[in-house]
């Protein structure tokens, strides 16, 4: 979950390492959105892993998490042209799929809520340098102490662009047809595989359908059962997919054709999850929200105890309070 308390040049806080020592209990802790790069850098306060600075501040993190018998993935996420230079750490223009504005405003601290700027699309001989990022990012996270990578490949950012009709209007072999749209992802899932020395240590979200930050696309249900199935026999960690209003059923359709484990997000309860569990819905279920209160969360669900509801007014402002400050029990 994106909590927007990163120092200046996308070195993650100080309280930062208490925040995930905190939830070292979950059987996987998946971390918030981190740039590949600074071109990868959209939101305010937000970290990246390429500087030697954001990998020694992300080791202490990993650390503190490996003390507690914890293990937890680096989530990689490039924005793309969900971005605003006030933001960033380069003065590089954002860049997508295809040159399309994204609709809406992001916010940024020193001008307040500012119109998103139209990105430049990525040439075809860029395409490759920017996989490498992801590939470089993947083993200075492993260097960082982690025990594995996320691709985020959801919630409108660049890997969703790119599978996106809506901002994917490219003509060359990453645009166009379905097999061209998904090359992007694939192609980077198997740099970051290698680059990890396993693709077990590999995981990858989606989120089909989803409408969050201006990203449509015309067939969300021939995109991801194509994308699935060519990354089904990969390997990887994981498949974590959120559920979104569009595709409520989303996971009795793509379970069926992947071959590993299935992580399922979006709105569960304790109850919801175990029946997702014991049903087969799921290997895994995804909570986001519920953690950011609850610490310890999993304590909570093994004693029935009741839980804290979280407090969305300081979901992304900066300091210690909603964000190490929830009790534990």
């Amino acid at each position: 979950m994106t909590r927007s308390r990163a120092h200046p040049g996308g070195i993650p806080s100080e309280i930062a390492v208490e925040y995930y020592s905190q939830r070292a209990t979950a059987g996987l802790i998946l971390t918030e959105g981190t740039a590949p790069c600074g071109v990868g850098l959209g939101y305010a306060r937000t970290p990246a892993i390429e500087t030697p600075e954001q990998v020694e501040a992300w080791r202490k993190i990993t650390d503190a998490v490996h003390s507690k018998g914890g293990r937890i993935f680096l989530q990689l996420m490039h924005v793309g042209r969900i971005a605003h230079p006030a933001n960033r750490y380069t003065r590089d223009q954002p860049v997508s799929a295809s040159a399309v504005c994204a609709a809406g405003q992001i916010w940024t601290d020193s001008g307040g809520l500012q119109d998103f700027p139209v990105p430049r699309a990525l040439e075809t001989g860029e395409i490759p340098g920017v996989i490498a990022e992801y590939a470089s990012a993947t083993r200075k996270a492993i260097t960082a102490g982690f025990d594995g990578v996320e691709l985020h490949s959801a919630s409108g950012y660049l890997p969703m662009q790119f599978l996106s009709t809506g901002t994917n209007r490219r003509s060359d072999a990453y645009g166009g047809s379905v097999s061209n749209r998904i090359r992007f992802v694939v192609e980077t899932l198997e740099a970051m595989s290698q680059a990890a020395g396993s693709p077990s240590r590999i995981g990858i979200k989606i989120s089909p359908a989803m409408p969050f930050n201006d990203c449509q696309d015309d067939d969300p249900l021939e995109t991801y059962t194509t994308l699935v199935k060519a990354i089904s026999a990969m390997g990887l960690a994981y498949l974590h997919v959120l559920r979104t209003a569009p595709l409520p059923n989303i996971f009795g359709i793509l379970r069926p054709l992947f071959k590993g484990s299935f992580a399922a997000g979006g709105g569960f309860t304790h109850e919801s999850a175990e029946a997702a569990v014991s049903s087969g819905q799921a290997d895994f279920v995804v909570f986001g929200k519920l953690f950011t209160s609850n610490p310890d969360l999993p304590l909570r669900f093994e004693r029935g105890a009741p839980l804290v509801d979280p407090d969305p007014s300081t979901f992304y402002t900066a300091g210690p309070e909603g964000y190490i400050d929830y009790p534990s029990l």
